[in-house]
C-alpha cells in the first residue's frame, strides 16, 4: 500500500474519555475483530498489559491498525493520565493527526488542554470527537462552546447528534447534509434525510461552516459573494487544507460503546486525514532535512517482550525498509540487521516484508537501540531529535524482598527504564539506596508491579532518606589520642587538630602544619584520613559533615609502637572530642521548583508552598498559565505530585532540581535528630 492510502492516527485525550472504547469500535467496524471488547471487561485488543486490566485504564500506548476503504490506518491508542504522558508525547511524533476524544458529558478536562499544546508545538494536525453522547447529562452544545471558548473558533463541527442520551440514534453531516442513523450493536448506518427535530441546527451550523471554509480560500470565497456555495468535494479538500496547517480543527462526535457515528469516524480519517507526507518534517538534531533517498526512521517506543526480546517501534520518515536490510544507529554506533519486521496490533503481530515511506511497523532483537533513535541507511546523514521527556517528579527507594534478587533487580530496573524514558534509576551513594523517579505514584506503581510480573522480582519500596548534611559553627582545638597496649607492640598516636568553618560549598580543607617531625611524614595522610572517616558520620545525627577546615599542627609518636593504623584512629578521636564544642548543624536539600497552575489556583497553590516552609521567588505567565518559582525544602516535596493533584484538580504540573544547601530550622533538626535516634535503638 502506498504512502497515499497511509494515515497515521494518535488517539488521545484526558483519561476516562473513551480512547480506548473508540479504537474498539472502530476496528469492529472495520471487520478486524467480530466482537466489541470491553476495558471492564479486560479483553480490548489496546489494553492487554496485567496492569491496563487490573487498573481498567491504558497505561502505555498500543497499535491498532485497521483497513477502511482501500486505506491502511495505523491507529495509535494512548493513556490518558498525566503520569504517562511520555507514550503520549512518544506517539505524537509518531503520528500525522492528533484526534481528540473528549467526553460529552464531562467536557474539555486537564489532560485535554496539556496535550493539545503539546500537539501544537509538535505541529501536528487535530481533530476532535465528542463521545459518550448516549450518556445522562450528556451535551453536544455545551461541549461545542467550550471547545471553541478553550480551543478557539477553528472549532468547526462536521456532525451533530441525532438525538440525545439514551435516545441517540445517528449523526447528521453539515458537509452534504445527509443523516446516518444507527441500529443497536451495529457499526454500519442507513444514510437518509435530515430529521425535522435537527434541521434548523443543520442549516445554521452548515451556514457557519461554510462561511468559516471560504474565509481559507480566495477563490471560494470570491465565489461565495457571487451566490455560488461551494461543493462538498471542495469543502473537504479546504477543510483537509485547513488541518494540515493548523487552522481548522474539525469536530465530529458518536457513542463508541453504542458504535454511534464509528463509521463515519472512519471515513472522515480517509477522506480529511493528512497523508504522510503532508506532514511537517521532524526537528532534526543533526542534518539540514530529510535525504531525498535512503531510509530514515525514527524510534518512537520499545518495550521488553520475553518471548520477542526487545521490540521497537518505528515510523518511517523516509524511503522505505526491506526485510534483512541493514541500517546504522549513530546515536549508538552501531549497525543492526532487520531481520524481523511486522505490523503490530494489541499484542498481536504480522510479518512483513517492507516497510513504506509513511508507515508505522516493529522490528525486534535491536538490543541497543532505545526510544527516541534514529535508524538510518549509511550516508543518510541525519539524526532526528529526540522527543523531549518531562522530567520526574516523585521517587522512590526500592529494594529486593529476597537478598538473592539483588543482581536480578539490577538488570531488571536497567530493562524497565531503557523501555520507558520517563523513569530513572539511581544509586544515592550518600544514602545507601537504589531510588527510582517518575512522573507520580501511578507511574511508579505500575513500574513496580511490572517489576514482578514482566521480570519476577518483587521488591519493598519507601520514600528515599533525604541525603542530610552537617556543618560547623564553632571551632576546637583538641588532642585524638589513640593507645592500646596488649603485649608484644602496641598501638600509639596522637595529633593535636584545630576545627574551624569554612564558607558553604567549600567541602573539606585539611591542613598541615606540623614542624620539626612531631609527627613522622609519612603517617600525616593517615591522620587526614581518620578525620575525613569521621565526618562521613557526623557528630548531630550520622549525616556527612562538610565545610570543615582541619589544621593538624602537633602531635607525638612512639618509635616501636606507632604506625598508619594508630594515626588514623587518632584522626578519628580528634573528630569525636571536637564534637559538642564544634556546634554542629544540620543542613537540607532546598529544591528549585517551578510550578505551572491555572491562574483561578495560583493563591491556594502559594498558600501550600508557603506550609511547606517554601519561599516563592517570583511568578509569571505562560499561555494560559501562571508560572511560580520557589524554594523549598525536598523534605516537603518528597510527595508534592499527589499534592499539587488533589489542589488543582490534576490541572497543575511541577519541576524541580536541587538548588542547594541550608541549615534547617530547630524543629526540623530536634525532628531529624530525634529519628536517627530511634533508629539506631
Amino acid at each position: 500500500m502506498g504512502p497515499d492510502r497511509i494515515r497515521n492516527v494518535v488517539l488521545v485525550g484526558h483519561s476516562g474519555s473513551g480512547k480506548t472504547s473508540l479504537a474498539e469500535a472502530l476496528l469492529f467496524a472495520a471487520g478486524v475483530t467480530t466482537r466489541v471488547g470491553r476495558v471492564e471487561d479486560g479483553n480490548t485488543a489496546s489494553d492487554f498489559d496485567p496492569e491496563e486490566i487490573t487498573r481498567e485504564s491504558s497505561v502505555s500506548l498500543a497499535m491498532t491498525p485497521f483497513e477502511w476503504d482501500g486505506h491502511l490506518i495505523n491507529l495509535i491508542d494512548t493513556p490518558g493520565y498525566s503520569d504517562f504522558i511520555g507514550d503520549v508525547r512518544a506517539a505524537l511524533r509518531a503520528a500525522d493527526l492528533a484526534l481528540f476524544v473528549v467526553s460529552g458529558v464531562d467536557g474539555v478536562e486537564v489532560q485535554t488542554e496539556a496535550i493539545w499544546r503539546l500537539a501544537e508545538e509538535e505541529g501536528l494536525a487535530r481533530a476532535i470527537f465528542v463521545n459518550k453522547l448516549d450518556r445522562e447529562r450528556a451535551s453536544y452544545q455545551r461541549t461545542l462552546e467550550q471547545l471553541k471558548e478553550v480551543f478557539g473558533t477553528g472549532v468547526a463541527p462536521l456532525q451533530v447528534p441525532i438525538g440525545a442520551e439514551a435516545e441517540l440514534r445517528g449523526v447528521a453531516n453539515l458537509v452534504g447534509e445527509e443523516a446516518f442513523v444507527y441500529t443497536p450493536d451495529d457499526p454500519k448506518s442507513s444514510r437518509g434525510e435530515i430529521p425535522e427535530d435537527v434541521a434548523a441546527q443543520v442549516g445554521d451550523l452548515h451556514t457557519a461552516l461554510v462561511e468559516a471554509v471560504v474565509e481559507t480560500d480566495d477563490e471560494l470565497l470570491e465565489k461565495y459573494f457571487e451566490g455560488e456555495e461551494p461543493s462538498g468535494d471542495q469543502l473537504i479538500t479546504a477543510m483537509h487544507k485547513g488541518m494540515v496547517s493548523s487552522g481548522a480543527f474539525p469536530m465530529l462526535c458518536g457513542s463508541a460503546t453504542h458504535l454511534v457515528g464509528i463509521d463515519r469516524l472512519a471515513q472522515f480519517i480517509v477522506d480529511y486525514g493528512p497523508r504522510p507526507d503532508e506532514r511537517s518534517q521532524p526537528p532534526l538534531a543533526f542534518g539540514e532535512s530529510l535525504p531525498d533517498s535512503g531510509a530514515v526512521a525514527y524510534v518512537f517506543k520499545t518495550m521488553s517482550d520475553p518471548y520477542v526480546g526487545r521490540i521497537s517501534l518505528f515510523r518511517m520518515y523516509r524511503g522505505n525498509m526491506k526485510l534483512d536490510a541493514e541500517l546504522e544507529n549513530p546515536a549508538k554506533g552501531v549497525t543492526g540487521r532487520m531481520h524481523n519486521l511486522f505490523r503490530m496490533r494489541g499484542k498481536d503481530h504480522a510479518d512483513l516484508t517492507e516497510v513504506v515511506e509513511g508507515d508505522i511497523a516493529a522490528v525486534a532483537k535491536l538490543e541497543s537501540t532505545l526510544a527516541g533513535d534514529t535508524l538510518r541507511s549509511s550516508g543518510a546523514g541525519v539524526v532526528i531529535e529526540p522527543v523531549a521527556m518531562p522530567k520526574p517528579t516523585m521517587s522512590l527507594a526500592v529494594w529486593p524482598k529476597s537478598q538473592h534478587d539483588e543482581e536480578k533487580l539490577s538488570t531488571a530496573l536497567g530493562r524497565a527504564s531503557d523501555d520507558d524514558p520517563t523513569l530513572t534509576v539511581e544509586r544515592h551513594a550518600d544514602t545507601n539506596e537504589t531510588v527510582i523517579a517518575g512522573l507520580g505514584d501511578a507511574h511508579l506503581d505500575v513500574t513496580v508491579a511490572r517489576l514482578a510480573s514482566r521480570f519476577g522480582v518483587e521488591v519493598t519500596t519507601t520514600l528515599p532518606k533525604i541525603a542530610y548534611k552537617e556543618t560547623i559553627k564553632g571551632t576546637a582545638d583538641v588532642e585524638g589520642k589513640h593507645k592500646k597496649q596488649s603485649g608484644g607492640r602496641g598501638q600509639f598516636g596522637v595529633a593535636f587538630v584545630r576545627f574551624s568553618p569554612l564558607p558553604p560549598g567549600s567541602g573539606y580543607q585539611y591542613v598541615d602544619s606540623i614542624k620539626g617531625g612531631s609527627i613522622p611524614r609519612q603517617y600525616i595522610p593517615a591522620v587526614d584520613k581518620g578525620i575525613q572517616e569521621a565526618l562521613l558520620r557526623g557528630v548531630l545525627a550520622g549525616f556527612p559533615m562538610v565545610d570543615v577546615k582541619a589544621e593538624v599542627y602537633d602531635g607525638k609518636y612512639h618509635a616501636v609502637d606507632s604506625d598508619e593504623m594508630s594515626f588514623r584512629m587518632a584522626g578519628r578521636l580528634a573528630v569525636r572530642a571536637a564534637g559538642p564544642s564544634l556546634r554542629p548543624a544540620l543542613l537540607e536539600p532546598i529544591m528549585k521548583a517551578t510550578v505551572r497552575v491555572p491562574e483561578d489556583q495560583m493563591g491556594d497553590v502559594i498558600g501550600d508552598l508557603n506550609s511547606k516552609r517554601g519561599r516563592v521567588l517570583g511568578m509569571d505567565s505562560e499561555g494560559t498559565l501562571r508560572v511560580i518559582t520557589a524554594e523549598v525544602p525536598l523534605a516537603e516535596m518528597q510527595r508534592y505530585s499527589i499534592d499539587l493533584r488533589s489542589l488543582t484538580s490534576g490541572r497543575g504540573s511541577f519541576e524541580m532540581v536541587l538548588d542547594h544547601y541550608e541549615e534547617a530550622p530547630p524543629q526540623e533538626t530536634q525532628r531529624v535528630v530525634a529519628a536517627m535516634a530511634e533508629k539506631e535503638d
